[in-house]
């Protein structure tokens, strides 16, 4: 599954446009319903939060039902996604008020043809070497320059496939050199067994996995250290923040005691996580120890998200990531850095922070 970087703007837009159609016409007969079940919450308004199962705070907040505690007058429903690529598409069928996803994902649904109306109100963690380029053993593959003409897989428009697109133009090659393929984690994990792809970029708790039978060729620390960081982010509907913005304070209150705990009580981060993702303790206490999880008090500051009415260096990385991206031929063009300052939520912060 080549990506043609000869694609012009116009002809790119048509295919996002129609390939985000496509896929808000399944969600639509899945009963206008991202996981198939009901948003009825019976007589309570549902706040719906779509998660994924990398290693986060976020998974702490579900795990310890804070937001069912603070929130009594509300039915909490969380909906698991494999990728930001699933949480864009998501919100662009209106199924989300909360999402968490990677700032490259982000960064594509803030530009054209997506347009998305979400605020950036979270920091979930810089990413680390809890995402990384890994080939399988037996390939040959020793550096990132040997991937010329191999089968390489990661989920498209997700953290890591920006990611993958950085090493290799750090390597002197593009997408057209290899044999770029579409997988979603677990996809690329049975791809894997199968001998099927020589290499992939992927993230925890896959990455776990696959690294258990390869070679780790640069992991996204690396690449942050070579100026291409990448952050998980935690999104919110844009209607969803006007009307509530007190229901965005309780959920940014949680995530920043999630932060906390991680720092404080890595056991009974390492335990909620594990419950979560389906791991043991062990493994969730050192996937929590590859990624980079900031302080609330960092997060609420110019280097990261931002403060009330003063947005943050954020808005500059997913601007950059952006412009990436459009050179990359993945998006038509870059928004403009205003674009991005406006889509950083800092309304009350860091007073939203206080605990």
């Amino acid at each position: 599954m080549n990506k043609s970087p000869g694609r012009g703007p116009r002809s790119l837009s048509r295919a996002l446009v129609a390939a985000a159609a496509a896929t808000l016409a399944v969600l639509t007969v899945a009963s206008c319903s991202v996981d198939g079940g009901s948003d009825s919450g019976g007589d309570k308004p549902v706040i719906r939060v779509g998660y994924q199962t990398f290693p986060s705070g976020d998974l702490i907040v579900k795990n310890s039902g804070w937001l069912e505690d603070e929130l009594p007058d509300y039915t909490i429903k969380w909906t698991k996604f494999d990728s930001g690529a699933d949480v864009n598409t998501a919100f662009v069928a209106g199924e989300l008020d909360f999402g968490a996803l990677g700032s490259s994902p982000v960064a594509r649904g803030l530009s054209d043809p997506l347009r998305i109306d979400y605020k950036v109100a979270w920091i979930l963690d810089v990413a680390g070497d809890n995402e990384a380029l890994v080939a399988r053993n037996g390939t040959g593959i020793a550096k990132v320059e040997d991937l010329r003409g191999k089968k390489v897989a990661t989920a498209f428009a997700s953290t890591a496939h920006y990611s993958l697109l950085a090493a290799l133009d750090r390597a002197g090659l593009s997408a057209a050199d290899v044999q770029l393929i579409d997988l979603q984690p677990q996809a690329s994990l049975a791809a894997w067994q199968r001998g099927d792809i020589d290499a992939v970029y992927t993230w925890l708790p896959t990455l776990d996995e696959v690294r258990a039978n390869g070679t780790t060729l640069i992991t996204s620390r690396e690449l942050a250290d070579a100026g291409k960081p990448t952050l998980d982010l935690a999104v919110v509907a844009g209607g969803f923040a006007a009307d509530h913005p007190d229901v965005v304070d309780v959920w940014r209150r949680a995530q920043a005691r999630a932060l906390t705990t991680i720092a404080d009580d890595p056991d009974a981060a390492a335990k909620a996580v594990a419950a979560e993702a389906g791991i043991t303790p062990d493994e969730a206490r050192s996937q929590l120890k590859q990624a980079v999880f900031l302080s609330p008090d960092q997060v609420a500051s110019a280097q990261w998200l931002g403060v009330d009415a003063a947005p943050g260096a954020l808005a500059n990385n997913l601007h950059s990531a952006a412009q990436f991206l459009a050179d990359q031929k993945q998006i038509p063009s870059a928004p403009d850095l205003a674009d991005f300052q406006d889509a950083l939520y800092v309304t009350g912060l860091p007073g939203a922070v206080e605990q």
